[in-house]
């Protein structure tokens, strides 16, 4: 890293404006015009210039651009060092995280809409991408032979995953913040006969439940929606017991911008780096993650990362 060069980037207030804006995740330039009430063009000097100097990373996405603060290395840590030093109490800063929130509530009420209006028929909506019965055969041999004590479902929508695993776990209970989703769950499950699940409202990146309590989490196909899916990681790894499993399902890179118009999907999928990553950082273990290549006239490949949590030091795995 050149420190002067980097130093130069930071000394600019707009530029400054902008790491403090990506501390709380990262954003689309789009939505930092709006934010900043900049112009596209200027703000694409000033992240060419943090991007250049190492204080940024520029995600490419389809036709967007997403920008991020760095995960790791100098620049983050140069990065971490300067940001505590900004004054919050700036006018600018000020107005800039409210219009960030403002941003966040929009994209979520525009969320929570999709999933309402989707609900009744969110199994058949689900498997216009993917067939279904390939994800499910695979996710149950990921899981492993054993039986479990207590899973959870992150992001349960209409409760497939519970009735996918209600044979093999003694109790089942997923979460979900839309309330349509989980009327449509709960009448399932009952139809079922599935006395041992139930589901109940919640948000996935903070989970209504206590350190280490199950023994397997399932996120499935939830991460693509989500503004910062490593949250819905690490709050995973802190509801596992040490030698407990989880398991997402998700969609590999892909460049289908109508998911993301029509379909409300933040993420054109997800890599194995990133996973990875974020597992490693909330102490978990990856194992081979296993890939469900495009079928019939599908573009879209499904993968499925596991990952176990590591026993505390001195302790023996499950």
């Amino acid at each position: 890293m050149d420190l002067v060069e980097a130093l130069r980037s930071i000394g600019e207030p707009t530029r400054l404006r902008v790491l403090a804006l990506l501390e709380h995740g990262e954003l689309a330039v789009g939505e930092m015009v709006q934010i900043m009430g900049l112009s596209q063009p200027r703000l694409s000097r000033h992240m060419k210039f943090l991007t250049n100097a190492g204080l940024v990373e520029r995600l490419p996405e389809g036709a967007w651009v997403f920008y991020r603060l760095p995960q790791s290395g100098e620049g983050r840590a140069l990065v971490e060092a300067i940001l505590p030093f900004v004054d919050r109490s700036n006018p600018d800063f000020e107005r800039d995280l409210q219009q960030l929130k403002g941003v966040r509530a929009n994209r979520e009420a525009a969320a929570e809409d999709y999933f309402n209006r989707s609900a009744d028929n969110w199994d058949d909506v689900r498997g216009h991408h993917y067939p279904t019965d390939i994800i499910e055969t695979a996710v149950l041999a990921m899981a492993g032979p054993r039986k479990f004590d207590f899973l959870i479902d992150l992001g349960t929508g209409t409760g497939r995953m519970l009735s996918l695993f209600a044979d093999r776990a003694q109790r089942a209970e997923g979460i979900d913040l839309s309330h349509k989703m989980l009327t449509v769950a709960r009448s399932n499950l009952e139809r079922e006969g599935l006395s041992h699940t139930s589901v109940r409202h919640g948000d996935v990146t903070a989970p209504p439940y206590a350190d280490e309590i199950a023994d397997l989490v399932i996120v499935h196909q939830v991460l693509h929606y989500l503004d910062r899916p490593e949250r819905v990681i690490s709050e995973a790894s802190r509801i596992l017991r040490p030698g407990g499993r989880l398991i997402i399902v998700d969609f590999e890179p892909h460049n289908l911008e109508f998911l993301r118009s029509q379909h409300a999907h933040r993420h054109l999928g997800l890599s194995d780096s990133e996973i990875e990553a974020w597992a490693n950082s909330a102490g978990l273990k990856p194992l081979e993650p296993h890939t469900c290549p495009p079928a019939g006239d599908t573009e879209l490949a499904v993968r499925i990362w596991t990952a176990d949590k590591l026993p505390q030091i001195g302790e023996r795995a499950a």
